[in-house]
């Protein structure tokens, strides 16, 4: 008898967390196992990206409310769902004005509302061997879900995160298992919440690199390149979190430096755009400091460029570095927490000091040294990068 999986997730927009979980998906092994999506939200490009032995289950209309603007939500008739939002937005802004919070209350306001909107939520009828919650906060799992034994995820470095703790320890010591990208991830985590040592498993996001370069050939690719642009790439959510503001001010210096045929393309999409718009205004770079938008497929991109960067303020283990290094990217990343984990310094990518003079020194460096640039990418080209076989984790917590 095949074993029944629920994953569960907010839906399916272009971001890390919603790349790994189809590449986990790609890997899973559908003789044995029923896969069923709980996706709350039926929104997003990577919808189309889900592997059809997947068992996507209907959407059921109150769970779409979570990500939502709340004005959308009155207007499609949940109010009790959006009364229930306003309080935790209210609340959420006084919790973190008391504690000083630098990064605003949205962390704090997003535990609450899965806290008290949980409570309003249908259950799901079905039983499985394994749920498994993907993307934080994982309330919904625990308290509407019927799973033998139940995972959530760490995609992230938990130090960072303004959150409150007390109510975050209370959801996660629920799990029967806590999986974590990398050992640098766990660690973070810990420092947080080291009673839960006990429940953590190495997980680590799945890549495979025959998919990539696979993807990397299809026909879209970086339309501005020409053979006197140095291109450096940047993919993810414009937030501030991925330090795409420092990423316009050391581009900026590059040129007063002398290095105008450099070029900073970025994809992704996010609330950061028209501060980040702003920037690229202020410092006249509007001709060679690109937002490209949503891109389903960031391969082509990846591989056309000359250079990746991730110039991060902190990750937990940020899946398109690894994807660049697949391709054979020079890649150069900030000194955030869990950089190490990341790359080999000096071998398979370069770590700079985390604000603009480094990121400045990091792209310097790798556009005057073409040998540096050219061993990074060579050794990215020979050093394996393929870890499907990390599902059997899964499969051993299932049995």
């Amino acid at each position: 008898m095949k074993k029944n999986v629920l994953i569960s997730i907010y839906d399916m927009e272009i971001g890390g967390i919603e790349r790994s979980l189809i590449s986990l998906l790609e890997s899973f092994d559908y003789h044995q196992y029923n896969v069923d999506l709980f996706i709350f939200n039926h929104a997003g490009d990577f919808m189309n990206l889900i592997p059809s032995k997947v068992n996507i289950l209907p959407q059921i209309d109150k769970y779409t409310v979570f990500r939502k603007p709340i004005i959308q939500c009155i207007r499609e008739g949940h109010y009790s769902t959006s009364i229930v939002r306003i309080l935790c937005k209210i609340i959420a802004s006084v919790k973190s004005k008391l504690r000083g919070l630098q990064e605003g209350s949205g962390y704090i306001q997003m535990q609450l509302v899965l806290k008290y909107l949980s409570y309003l939520m249908p259950k799901i009828q079905k039983k499985y061997e394994l749920g498994i919650s993907y993307a934080w906060p994982h309330d919904i799992m625990i308290s509407k879900v019927d799973a033998t034994k139940k995972i959530a995820w760490i995609h992230t470095d938990y130090s960072q995160l303004e959150i409150d703790n007390e109510l975050d320890f209370h959801i996660w010591n629920k799990f029967d298992y806590i999986a974590s990208i990398s050992d640098a991830c766990t660690n973070s985590f810990l420092t947080k919440y080291p009673s839960l040592k006990d429940k953590i498993v190495g997980i680590e996001n799945i890549t495979s690199p025959d998919f990539i370069k696979k993807m990397s050939n299809s026909h879209n690719s970086l339309e501005e390149k020409n053979d006197e642009s140095f291109n450096v790439l940047s993919v993810g959510r414009l937030s501030y979190t991925k330090g795409f503001d420092m990423a316009i001010e050391a581009l900026r210096v590059l040129h007063d430096k002398g290095f105008t045929n450099i070029k900073w393309y970025v994809i992704g999409y996010g609330g950061y755009e028209d501060t980040l718009r702003q920037l690229i205004t202020k410092y006249n770079l509007e001709d060679s400091f690109v937002l490209l938008g949503k891109k389903t497929n960031p391969y082509p991109y990846i591989k056309a460029c000359d250079l990746y960067v991730q110039p991060s303020r902190y990750e937990g283990k940020a899946i398109t570095v690894t994807e660049a290094q697949i391709l054979g990217k020079p890649v150069v990343i900030t000194n955030f927490p869990t950089a190490k984990s990341q790359l080999e310094d000096g071998f398979d990518g370069h770590i700079c000091p985390m604000d603009v003079d480094g990121i400045v020194e990091g792209i310097t460096r790798m556009f005057e040294d073409v040998d540096f640039r050219n061993k990074i990418a060579n050794n990215s080209c020979q050093r394996s990068y393929s870890n499907e076989a990390e599902v059997n984790k899964l499969y051993k917590i299932i049995r």
